[in-house]
């Protein structure tokens, strides 16, 4: 069966590809190469031994996008990874986001409602929490005001998909709510690679320890936790990968409980930034420069997950730990280097 992944070549969808080519799944990428490189897919062959088949489209586009499934009819899985994802960047450029990540999703779906059935896997986020009243975070917690238009687009994104499944039967959608996806392929050969100035803790983190970063900003020491920082449940991609395709699986098998549905994915665990900047440093043995700044626009003070859902009913567990994830980022920076 093809499965066709949206913007498979960045950090996510990466490594999901490499998860589905495993369980020999036949792949389609699209992307736009808008945060990723063509270079990846060198990497998913190295650790595969086979490609993907891969289109360079806009899903912003419509025409493109119509094209494209006008030609791949066989087409009826997805997993939808084409958006932007940048809370900080969002606040400051809103309307790329509600432009990058809704008018996309509704092209999508705009193909997928008609077919006799198909099958949606959608990139959410834990964001849709806005800052929990309890934690763990479960499923079944209020939906809050957005904190950021990234937060936005996740909630609307859902709520599209929802009013959809909702009058066409033939679509099944997964809504994974992930929390903070890091680490890196054990290969080292794929991981995350951010454009210009990184965006999320890791990343930085590495680049700062390599040297291409000065230093590390943590931003605000003033939040109500165990020592100032902002907490996060940090999620090693390679869980996060197998997830995709076990929550894809249960739509393909039919044992949804209903043809919309929404998971947390998690470790269950919430670490400060502080004592990731720790954990990293103990993993590598690197030193990190880091300074305290001022708080960012659009973070919240916590956020890590209940699992029990995914755990139970979908029969998904993370099983990597912290240390896992920042060994194998880490990895992946100095390989990244080194190529350069």
């Amino acid at each position: 069966m093809k499965i066709l992944v949206t913007g498979g070549l960045g950090f996510i969808g990466s490594h999901v590809v490499v998860e589905l080519l495993n369980r020999n799944y036949d792949v389609i990428v699209i992307d736009n190469l808008s945060n990723s490189s063509l270079d990846v897919l060198d990497g998913i062959e190295k650790i595969c031994g086979k490609k993907p088949e891969f289109e360079k489209i806009d899903v912003r586009n419509k025409n493109e996008l119509k094209n494209f499934f006008k030609t791949h009819t066989d087409i009826k899985s997805v997993i939808h990874f084409a958006a932007s994802k940048a809370v900080g960047e969002s606040v400051e450029n809103p309307l790329l986001y509600y432009e990058n990540n809704i008018n996309s999703l509704v092209y999508l779906l705009q193909e997928l409602q008609d077919k006799e059935q198909a099958h949606l896997i959608f990139s959410s986020s834990c964001t849709v929490y806005g800052q929990a009243d309890e934690l763990p975070i479960t499923e079944s917690a209020p939906v809050k005001p957005a904190e950021s238009p990234y937060g936005n687009t996740k909630q609307i994104g859902e709520e599209i998909i929802q009013d959809v499944c909702r009058v066409k039967s033939s679509l099944s959608a997964i809504a994974l709510r992930y929390f903070n996806p890091v680490g890196a392929h054990h290969t080292g050969l794929i991981g995350e690679l951010p454009l210009g100035t990184p965006q999320n803790l890791i990343p930085y983190i590495t680049q700062t320890a390599i040297g291409l970063r000065e230093q590390l900003s943590v931003f605000g020491d003033d939040y109500p936790t165990r020592d100032g920082t902002a907490i996060r449940d940090y999620i090693h991609v390679m869980d996060l990968a197998a997830a995709h395709v076990i929550a894809l699986e249960r739509l393909m098998n039919n044992k949804a409980d209903s043809n919309f549905e929404t998971f947390n994915i998690g470790t269950g665990n919430g670490s400060t930034v502080l004592e990731v900047v720790k954990a990293f440093e103990i993993a590598t043995g690197e030193t990190l420069n880091y300074k305290i700044v001022a708080r960012r626009d659009g973070d919240v003070t916590a956020a890590f997950a209940d699992t029990e859902r995914a755990n139970k009913v979908l029969g998904w567990k993370a099983h990597r730990s912290l240390e896992d994830s920042l060994g194998s980022a880490w990895q992946w920076e100095k390989n990244v280097k080194s190529a350069n």
